[in-house]
């Protein structure tokens, strides 16, 4: 973690860079880092932001991500969470791939389908780390400055400081949209104690579109930019640790972590730019696996396979439970029939009341396959 910012605001000292100069230079060392975009805002949020987030919470939208509501003061002032801030540098890092792959693994009831952003390495420490060598290299140019570098591990309310800071909209679907790049790309931010001019904010430009709307295969995005994180296939499937409930199930298809529908149709992808940054290529075949393969994987396997991955964070336990839903989904086939069937007497009952759901699924099938046929003469 980066250093903590001074008690009093960082003054230039003689000789120092007048302020555009140093934002135009920390801009370029940003993109030297390899952040494909940079903008730079104050600390000061809407009260429209903040009133949305609270909303939000009231609703109970968050489901159960608690710590969104015990930590909603610090989301709502920057200030509060790291004293001495005036300024935030925001940064956008890519991870765009081919979408053509996606929908193809989407189509194939037995792959299993693996959020994009989670493919690969896990993005927090690959961006903390380059938030911090961006601090250093400032900091070596002006002098000790206060600062502390974030990638999804406070309570920041990232995408609007992002828009602020003319990195893009929060598009309907409450990603961040870059009419020239996009959504698939990750945010970090970097608090600083320097008082640097600001950029303008992203105006919006979703139009009429309700096409991530429409797409949503559990219905999710209950209204444009409102987000019902208890139908969210991404909160089900990662931060979830309870049954997933029975309507739901059958709508989530093949996804196993995450879900990308909304943004794999967003009009404004077909500016997004594809990396072949190596920590984001697909690891141990995620991007073509099986989900009999996969749910073979034991306690063991799971922990060495997901070393350094997103996917470990959630559990052995998840993974599995998240597996026989999509097997419960998939085409009846001996594969996947006796890929359940290895784990019917799994010691966890939330696995076992999952793979039941599973099972019965395709023997309904078998059932009504049955009745179809014209009785034998």
């Amino acid at each position: 973690m980066a250093t903590a910012p001074s008690p009093t605001p960082h003054a230039p000292g003689p000789g120092a860079p007048d302020p555009h100069a140093l934002a135009a230079r920390i801009r370029a060392l940003a993109q030297a880092a390899g952040f494909q975009r940079v903008g730079i805002t104050d600390v000061q949020l809407s009260a429209e932001d903040i009133a949305h987030l609270r909303d939000w919470l009231a609703r109970g939208q968050h489901g159960g991500m608690d710590w969104m509501a015990r930590h909603a003061d610090l989301r709502a002032d920057p200030r509060a969470l790291q004293p001495g801030t005036l300024r935030v540098v925001c940064v956008g890092l890519d991870y765009g791939q081919d979408p053509d792959a996606a929908w193809q693994a989407l189509a194939d009831g037995e792959r299993a389908y693996v959020a994009r952003y989670a493919l690969g390495r896990d993005y927090h420490k690959l961006l903390r780390n380059r938030l911090q060598k961006l601090a250093e290299q400032v900091q070596a140019e002006i002098g000790p400055f206060g600062y502390r570098a974030f990638t999804d591990s406070a309570p920041v309310l990232e995408r609007a400081l992002a828009r602020n800071a003319g990195l893009g909209w929060i598009g309907k679907h409450t990603c961040l949209i870059d009419r020239d790049g996009g959504s698939w790309f990750f945010l970090g931010e970097l608090f600083v104690d320097i008082p640097l001019p600001v950029d303008p904010p992203a105006s919006a430009h979703c139009g009429s579109c309700t096409r991530c709307i429409d797409i949503c295969p559990t219905r999710a995005i209950v209204a444009p930019y409102r987000l019902d994180a208890r139908r969210c296939i991404a909160y089900l499937t990662i931060e979830h640790d309870g049954p997933i409930d029975e309507d739901l199930r059958p709508l989530i298809g093949n996804r196993i972590f995450g879900c990308d529908d909304c943004q794999l149709v967003c009009p404004w992808n077909k500016f997004a730019r594809r990396t072949d940054e190596p920590d984001f290529r697909a690891r141990n075949g995620l991007d073509r696996a099986t989900l009999a393969e996969l749910f073979a994987w034991d306690a063991d396997e799971f922990l060495r396979r997901t070393e350094g991955s997103a996917i470990r964070r959630s559990g052995h336990e998840r993974w599995l439970r998240n597996l026989a839903v999509a097997l419960g989904n998939a085409p009846t086939t001996p594969a996947v029939l006796a890929a359940l069937a290895s784990r019917r007497d799994h010691p966890s009952p939330l696995v076992r009341e999952h793979v039941a759901w599973a099972l019965a699924r395709h023997a309904a099938r078998a059932d009504q396959a049955a009745a179809r046929q014209p009785n034998a003469s």
